[in-house]
C-alpha cells in the first residue's frame, strides 16, 4: 500500500470524556484508496468517523491528513485541510432546489470557478440533472446521496468520508451508490466508508477495517476478509482476537 493520506493513531473518543466508545483506534487510508468500516451495531463506527471528523471529541491519540495533525479539527476548517463529511441524515437541504444545494456547497469558490463545478458535478451525476429546479426533498434516498457527494466533491477533497450511504436505499440504489463511489475514486479521491452493508462494501473497497466493542479487531485486503470466518463471529458477538 501507498503512504497513507489519512492516519488515525491510537484515537480514543466518545460522547463523554470519561465515558470512551471508541478505544485506541489505529487505521489508514492512502491517497485513491476506499477503505470501508464494518462492524455490528454499537461497535463505534460512526463515533470513529464523528470523530476523525471534529464532531467529537478525541481524549487520546492522533490525526493526521497528508503529514499534518488535524486531530479535533473545527468544521469551518475541514473543507480548507481537504476532507469532505457527508453524515447519515440531515445531508442534504430539502428544502432547497439541487441547484441551490449545489451552489451552497460551492459558495467558498470564486463565481466562474463554482459555476464549472456544478456543471461537472452534473456530468458526473447525471441522474440529478433533470431535477435542478427541483427541491431537493423529492429527490430518492439514492439521489439524495448522490446529491450529498456531488456537493462534497465541489470543493475537490482529497478524502471523502461517508457514515451509512446506503443507509434506507433499495437494494438496486445500493448498487448504483456504490458504483459511482468505486468510479470516484478511480479519480484519485480517497473515500473512507462507514457502512451496515457489509457485503456490499466490501465488493467495492479496497480494505476493510472492522470494529467490535469500540475496538480495532480485523483488517486487510476486503477481497480476503470477505470470505474469513472470523468477520461472521464478530458480527455474532464473538469479538474475535485483535490484530
Amino acid at each position: 500500500m501507498s503512504a497513507a493520506l489519512l492516519s488515525v493513531a491510537g484515537v480514543t473518543a466518545g460522547y463523554q470524556p470519561d465515558l470512551p466508545i471508541i478505544r485506541d483506534i489505529s487505521m489508514s487510508v492512502a491517497a485513491g484508496e476506499l477503505v470501508t468500516i464494518i462492524g455490528p451495531n454499537g461497535a463505534g463506527k460512526s463515533t470513529l468517523i464523528k470523530a476523525i471528523a471534529g464532531q467529537l471529541r478525541i481524549t487520546s491519540g492522533r490525526v493526521t491528513l497528508d503529514g499534518a495533525d488535524i486531530t479535533n479539527i473545527a468544521t469551518y476548517r475541514m473543507a480548507e485541510a481537504g476532507i469532505a463529511y457527508v453524515p447519515q441524515t440531515e445531508n442534504i437541504f430539502s428544502t432547497l432546489t439541487v441547484d441551490e444545494n449545489l451552489r451552497v456547497g460551492a459558495q467558498p469558490l470564486p463565481k466562474p470557478e463554482a459555476r464549472e463545478r456544478i456543471a461537472e458535478a452534473y456530468r458526473t451525476f447525471p441522474d440529478l440533472d433533470p431535477f435542478r429546479r427541483q427541491k431537493a426533498g423529492v429527490l430518492s434516498g439514492g439521489q439524495r446521496q448522490m446529491l450529498a457527494v456531488a456537493r462534497a466533491l465541489l470543493t475537490q477533497p482529497r478524502l471523502i468520508m461517508l457514515d451509512e450511504p446506503s443507509a434506507g436505499l433499495a437494494p438496486k440504489m445500493v448498487d448504483e451508490v456504490f458504483s459511482r463511489l468505486a468510479g470516484l475514486v478511480k479519480t484519485g479521491v480517497a473515500i473512507l466508508m462507514v457502512e451496515q452493508n457489509a457485503k456490499a462494501a466490501m465488493q467495492i473497497s479496497d480494505r476493510t477495517y472492522v470494529l467490535a466493542e469500540g475496538a480495532n479487531r480485523l483488517d486487510g485486503p476486503s477481497a480476503r476478509l470477505l470470505d474469513d470466518p472470523e468477520v461472521a463471529e464478530i458480527y455474532l458477538g464473538r469479538a474475535g482476537r485483535k490484530v
